[in-house]
């Protein structure tokens, strides 16, 4: 057993700062996956049989790379773009080294969200639009996207909890946060409570995300 009372104030800090670099990584990663996920996904939906631009070679070669992505274990993405995140921020340790990786790991998975939200448009409501002479463009951004947006943020959900996790690896090789307080004091120094208060507060911000996510959708669905 472990007394809480031997958190000191100074592991009080040690976890809060850990905490607030895991919210500064989580969300800076989902903006810039987002950045570069959402037109990539877009781009996989329209080009895909049946859709706005059937492009089947384009949408092969864009998905066999998305897919090589995704399968990539993500502590060996994140060594193989070391290189990348020194160019960028100038090191490869720390909190703003990692959102570089970690953008990078998400994208391809936000791409695949924002495709498979995009396939669950009416089609009947692009073929309206198509009538009524809308470019692709405008059928994408006035109708497409739209109507997927409780898809759309059910996913992106799932991506943002997706990053916590990323972010809690990320501390196996310096990137900081709270996974790396966890490795670091609680299982290299074996202690115990700092342990489990990174844990839980992962598994707090994982349930809050959870939470928030399903309430904006839901509302989203109600609303229309």
């Amino acid at each position: 057993m472990f007394d809480l009372a031997a958190i000191s104030s100074p592991y009080v800090s040690l976890v809060g700062k850990a905490a607030l670099e895991t919210v500064a990584m989580t969300a800076g990663s989902t903006l810039f996956s987002l950045l570069l996920g959402l037109p990539l996904g877009v781009v996989l939906c329209v080009t895909s049989n049946d859709n706005l631009l059937p492009l089947p070679f384009v949408n092969n070669i864009l998905g066999r790379v998305v897919n090589a992505l995704r399968s990539f274990p993500f502590i060996i993405l994140m060594i193989l773009i070391f290189p990348l995140s020194r160019i960028i921020v100038g090191t490869t340790i720390g909190t703003a080294a990692a959102i570089v990786p970690l953008s990078v790991a998400a994208a391809p998975f936000v791409a695949r969200i924002i495709e498979s939200a995009l396939k669950e448009v009416d089609p009947g409501a692009l073929q309206a639009a198509k009538a009524m002479g809308s470019t692709n463009m405008q059928i994408i951004v006035k109708v497409m996207l739209p109507e997927a947006k409780p898809s759309l943020t059910a996913g992106i959900t799932l991506a943002v909890i997706n990053i916590i996790g990323y972010s809690a690896m990320a501390g196996a090789i310096g990137g900081g946060g709270l996974g790396d307080v966890a490795i670091r004091y609680g299982y290299q120094r074996f202690d115990t409570p700092v342990l489990i208060a990174a844990v839980v507060l992962i598994l707090f911000f994982v349930e809050i995300t959870q939470f928030l996510g399903s309430k904006i959708a839901d509302n989203m669905i109600k609303k229309r």
